[in-house]
């Protein structure tokens, strides 16, 4: 019964090892684009599925305690508080975690460039444009890629 909570290495190499490994998907999951992280598809929840058995043995190191994975869920809960904490309150931290919106289209121009490079489908835009009832691109004042992975769109303000 003992050896369920007998750690293989000290208890410091399990927080060591959940820093390093939630530092590297922070980055990882940052680099891959608002979209990755606002929009699941199938393929994005198989791709998360894949990413946490990837790193299992990353964080673990081979050891099955239940002490050792005590250690490290405390550890993760920790630094998404932490995380979260620091962003709350420093506008630089923020932004570098959470990214900011992206403008696809203003005054009825919508920017095909940004939007490749956001990796904003030509139908993800128009399903946001009919989702804020706009039926003609000419319509939008101004769309924006949210930080979320959301697209927000402001109408025009039309002459009746």
């Amino acid at each position: 019964m003992s050896e369920l909570f007998q750690l293989s290495a000290p208890w410091w190499h399990f927080v060591l090892r959940a820093c390093a490994i939630y530092v590297l998907v922070m980055v990882l999951v940052r680099v891959s684009g608002k979209r990755a992280v606002g929009q699941f598809t199938p393929f994005d929840l198989v791709l998360l599925i894949l990413i946490g058995n990837a790193v299992q043995n990353g964080i673990n190191g081979g050891d099955n305690s239940l002490t050792g994975a005590g250690i490290m869920a405390t550890t993760l809960i920790a630094l998404n508080y932490l995380v979260a904490w620091q962003t709350s309150r420093n506008r630089s931290v923020e932004r570098w975690v959470e990214g900011e919106p992206v403008v696809l289209a203003r005054d009825g121009k919508v920017f095909r460039q940004v939007l490749r490079r956001e990796l904003v489908s030509h139908d993800d835009f128009a399903e946001a444009l009919r989702m804020n009832n706009i039926d003609d691109v000419g319509d939008v004042r101004l769309a924006l890629l949210e930080t979320n992975g959301r697209i927000s769109v402001i109408p025009r303000e039309r002459d009746d």
